[in-house]
């Protein structure tokens, strides 16, 4: 897994733990560290948890890793 997937992989959970914890307790968490849910910073997180989503869609339409996958058998 490359180092730019294990950082959209972490982004996604975050947001996903933040909606988690606003569900349970109605509590946003990133919005509470980051200045409230309105501020330019707490948006700013949301739109870049929204796009790391985003981009990892095509990756459940893809077969597993290569390192994984037996060789041609001769």
């Amino acid at each position: 897994m490359s180092l730019f997937r294990k950082i959209l992989l972490l982004l996604v959970i975050i947001g996903g733990l933040n909606w988690g914890i606003y569900g349970i307790w109605g509590f946003d968490a990133v919005g509470w560290l980051l200045g409230g849910s309105l501020g330019w910073l707490a948006r700013a997180v949301f739109i870049v948890v929204g796009l790391a989503a985003i981009a990892l869609i095509p990756s459940l339409f893809m077969s597993g890793p290569r390192e994984n996958r037996e060789p041609n058998a001769p």
